[in-house]
């Protein structure tokens, strides 16, 4: 899996700072935290760049407003951007003030984030 380690134990430190509960999971590549069952926010490293992102689920209703943002772009796996998903490139996480605002964002959009349905195993 291609994460930076760091960038997650930065993430693990905020969460538990905050209190929040959350689980971890190799996914997309990377790494994804989990708040309440769902995917809140994960890392990966750009295999273009070999840089961290950030990849923020922040919702729809935040999705446009956030790209205008230095360092954040379309979250983009398959060529087809998916709306409510943003990268933030490590240079807007590097600082822990900027990584708390994307991570506070994610953490704010979790409650009324759709869950993925669950596999029925057979």
């Amino acid at each position: 899996m291609a994460y930076d380690e760091f960038l997650a134990d930065r993430a693990r430190q905020l969460l538990t700072e905050k209190s929040v509960s959350f689980t971890e999971k190799r996914m997309m590549g990377g790494l994804c935290f989990m708040v309440d069952d769902k995917m809140c926010f994960g890392m990966h490293i750009d295999k273009n760049t070999n840089t961290s992102l950030l990849m923020a689920r922040i919702g729809q209703d935040n999705y446009e407003e956030a790209l205008k943002k230095e360092h954040c772009s379309e979250m983009n796996f398959t060529g087809r951007a998916m709306k409510g998903y943003v990268f933030v490139s490590e240079e807007g996480i590097d600082l822990d003030e900027d990584l708390t605002y994307w991570i506070e964002r994610c953490l704010e959009f979790n409650p009324i984030a759709q869950s993925s349905k669950k596999k029925k195993k057979k």
